[in-house]
């Protein structure tokens, strides 16, 4: 998706947080991706501050405020209906 999205001329970055204490899970997740991956720390809490859940897709707007949530596991992407409506939300989004 970030490929097609970055095709279309839009300034998105999709990342992913791990949650504090799930570390060990790193290596795994990361193993043969390019989605850039950040580890959630004590300091910042990013996890808490934003009430994120398992598997939630946070979308900013330009200001870094948060748009959307958007969850994996109740809207699964292998649904071409759930990639849609993702994406749409990212594009949305990246609007000026």
């Amino acid at each position: 998706m970030q490929d097609e999205l970055t095709q279309a001329g839009l300034n998105v970055t999709i990342l992913g947080i791990n949650e504090i204490g799930l570390e060990d899970g790193n290596a795994f997740i990361t193993q043969g991706r390019d989605l850039p991956w950040l580890q959630d720390v004590p300091e910042q809490s990013v996890w808490d501050t934003w009430g994120i859940a398992f598997r939630d897709v946070v979308i900013l707007d330009g200001e870094n405020r948060v748009v959307t949530v958007f969850n994996l596991t109740q809207q699964n992407l292998g649904d071409p209906a759930n990639y849609a409506a993702l994406k749409s939300q990212f594009e949305s989004a990246a609007q000026p």
